[in-house]
């Protein structure tokens, strides 16, 4: 059985059904996950690594037949989509995996489409990007693409563009049609999108392109009613300025599924993990990992995490700047012995969208949308830094919603002396949305003065921990905030500003005397 272990590249080959050789590569690391080009039958080197999808998991990704380092098959009829479904499944037996995590774009989301109404029981997952539509039966007219290219009206390549998708005719060869729509399949035409785009004129078989979507290959009919039975999850990835499928038209195919989510990626065309690499993974990372699960707040989607009884009390847990809801990963496996626990990655944060827009009060009315969403009316609250200081302003604006609150050494808003000022570039790539520290340090610096002097407004029962003389927030003003409240005790564990990552123990005797 092959192993996925490794980071490299690795090249293999299996045989299929009809004695054909397909060749395969592995990339990545981390749980397998086989993915179907498109093209039609386009060399799988377009994929790239997804968009840095590699660093998560192992990418199986195998060349079609007649394609990049597969076999020519004897029968050249067996190019057709519905005929390539064997090869598929040829290829999961070859791995030795009962069941498969599978993503297809473009074309290949026709095939991954056949292989899940062929096979649903081996299927653990399906991810559709930017789909073809075809194998369910829906049509994209020649209306629907000149409405949807005119997001691009303003660019400068457009006139000459337009003119040219405009002579498209039925005699016009697979070649050069697929030059000429190539500059609306990206959400921008730049330098990165034109060179990926001109590999295409090597990278395809044209010949077992012609034959892909010959006659017979599809029965969308009896596709619908098969996948009606589907129990796996669904990913319908579209982007916003792709024509085919437009986000209407996913969402059409989203619905022939019994458990699927759309997701349409803002500003991406048709390669969206070329237009924005981290717009594209977050969302499928999330939706590949079962241990988290999404939830849509003022448009914006935020992943969680969630382990406990069902019926157990609920605790959320709120991290601070820069962080996710793994930060909690030990806080959250001792709580959830007994409480129903939700970490949240917050906007900007984590596996969740970065819209662009941040600041407290923003945090503030996601965490009482997040709240409100799932239902969690009175739970106990958790929160750390940012995360506190967000989680004490929706207790001050709305009092019915936290049942009880703990603030881990959060900031008390009065104005910074000095200022931080901007934030500038980071000096590496962040694993957060850079623009969260500028929107929040002009915040720290200049605060809504309602922000401290309605703190009496906070009448849940509060615990307020401090991180002691180590950390970097004036720990006077934590008591004087104490002072303010109604209902708040204060405790110092004198560990500096992550008490519940370098103190565990500590932070949790506190949680529990608390009543947590």
């Amino acid at each position: 059985m092959p192993q996925f272990t490794t980071s490299r590249t690795t090249t293999a080959d299996f045989t299929t059904y009809d004695g054909t050789r397909l060749s395969y590569r592995t990339h990545g690391t981390g749980e397998p996950l086989v993915v179907l080009p498109g093209g039609p039958m386009r060399d799988a080197d377009y994929l790239e690594d997804l968009g840095g999808l590699s660093a998560h998991r192992t990418l199986i990704v195998p060349d079609q037949r007649g394609v990049g380092g597969s076999a020519t098959p004897a029968d050249p009829a067996s190019y057709r989509c519905d005929r390539q479904v064997a090869d598929v499944e040829a290829l999961r037996a070859h791995l030795g995996l009962e069941r498969i995590d599978l993503l297809g774009h473009s074309a290949g989301g026709n095939l991954a489409v056949l292989y899940a109404a062929a096979h649903p029981g081996r299927l653990r997952s399906l991810v559709l990007v930017t789909p073809g539509t075809r194998a369910v039966g829906i049509e994209i007219s020649d209306e629907e693409w000149d409405s949807a290219v005119e997001v691009f009206a303003g660019e400068p390549w457009y006139p000459e563009a337009r003119a040219a998708l405009e002579g498209i005719g039925p005699d016009t060869p697979l070649e050069e049609q697929s030059e000429i729509v190539m500059p609306f399949a990206y959400g921008r035409w730049d330098a990165a999108a034109r060179a990926h785009a001109a590999a295409a004129a090597t990278e395809m078989n044209w010949t077992a392109a012609r034959a892909f979507y010959a006659p017979g290959a599809f029965e969308p009919e009896a596709t619908r009613t098969a996948l009606r039975a589907l129990t796996a999850p669904v990913l319908v990835l579209a982007g916003e300025y792709d024509a085919g499928p437009s986000p209407v038209r996913a969402a059409e195919l989203a619905a022939c599924f019994p458990h699927a989510e759309l997701v349409v990626q803002p500003r991406a065309g048709h390669f969206p993990w070329v237009d924005d690499a981290g717009d594209f993974v977050r969302p499928v990372l999330a939706f590949l990992d079962p241990e988290v699960r999404t939830v849509v707040v003022d448009g914006v989607r935020l992943a969680y995490r969630v382990s406990g009884p069902e019926e157990a009390p609920p605790v959320v847990l709120v991290h601070g700047r820069g962080g996710d809801g793994t930060d909690w990963a030990g806080i959250a496996a001792e709580l959830s012995a007994d409480r129903r626990v939700y970490a949240v990655d917050l906007r900007g944060h984590g596996l969740s969208d970065r819209p662009g827009h941040y600041g407290f009060g923003v945090f503030r009315d996601e965490l009482g949308g997040f709240l409100k969403a799932l239902g969690l009316t009175g739970a106990t609250v958790v929160a750390h830094s940012m995360g506190g200081a967000a989680a004490y302003l929706l207790a001050q604006r709305e009092p019915g919603l936290i049942g009880r609150l703990v603030l881990e050494d959060a900031p008390v808003f009065f104005p910074l002396d000095p200022p931080r000022g901007p934030a500038g570039p980071p000096e590496e790539p962040a694993s957060f949305d850079w623009a969260v520290l500028d929107a929040t340090n002009a915040e720290l610096d200049d605060p809504d003065p309602a922000w401290r002097t309605e703190l009496s407004a906070i009448t849940v029962p509060t615990l307020v921990l401090g991180g002691g003389e180590s950390s970097h927030l004036p720990q006077e003003q934590l008591a004087w905030m104490t002072e303010q409240l109604p209902d708040a005790r204060h405790v110092t564990i004198d560990t500096g500003h992550l008490i519940h990552e370098s103190r565990p123990r500590e932070f949790l005797a506190a949680l529990r005397e608390f009543g947590v």
